[in-house]
């Protein structure tokens, strides 16, 4: 890595780490554009000031932690990843990830941040339950989940409209020992 950013988490290909002031233009560009609008749910536009109030509360909420994800080879920030409504006296809390450089899509980023994130989940915070929202019409979301080992807990019935249509927006969740069995299996 030729720059001195904080490598917060440490993959093979990739590596998380805080989310920066210089890295917000290029968050801009993702939150507006409208595929990925479509596929995680965002319906209002965001601004340059509204990326520095997501910045300010990411780096002050304890509700969240955030981090940038971030190719090893050439340090190219691809997509941001987090925990957010963290419940540490429940041990819950719900993640986001996003690979917002689209040339990166299915090429396994998504699956080794995945890895990283829960590890730190499951392993370092001490959670027990993990959980997410996913657009129904997601196919793709919906089956990344389901490999990485989250379940389908519910349905929100129409509980999405975008683009002039309702959606389902599918509940999956991720429990510690399921998480661990998992684990336990690659070794």
């Amino acid at each position: 890595m030729g720059n001195d950013r904080s490598t917060f988490l440490k993959g093979s290909q990739i590596y998380l780490r805080p989310i920066e002031k210089d890295d917000l233009k290029q968050l801009y560009v993702w939150f507006n554009d409208p595929e990925i609008r479509a596929l995680t749910g965002e319906v209002f536009p965001t601004s340059q000031s509204g990326m520095e109030d997501f910045l300010a509360k990411i780096q002050t909420d304890t509700s969240r932690v955030w981090f940038g994800i971030v190719l090893q080879e050439n340090d190219q920030l691809i997509g941001e990843t987090g925990l957010l409504r963290m419940f540490p006296a429940w041990r819950n809390t719900d993640l986001s990830i996003i690979i917002g450089e689209k040339t990166k899509w299915g090429q396994g980023y998504g699956n080794e941040t995945m890895e990283l994130l829960l590890d730190y989940t499951f392993g370092y915070l001490n959670f027990h339950r993990v959980a997410i929202g996913v657009v129904g019409t997601n196919e793709r979301a919906l089956r990344f989940y389901e490999r990485i080992g989250f379940q389908q807990e519910g349905i929100q019935r129409d509980g999405y409209y975008y683009a002039h249509k309702y959606q389902d927006f599918v509940m999956m969740s991720l429990l510690e020992n399921e998480y661990r069995a998992m684990r336990n299996k690659g070794k």
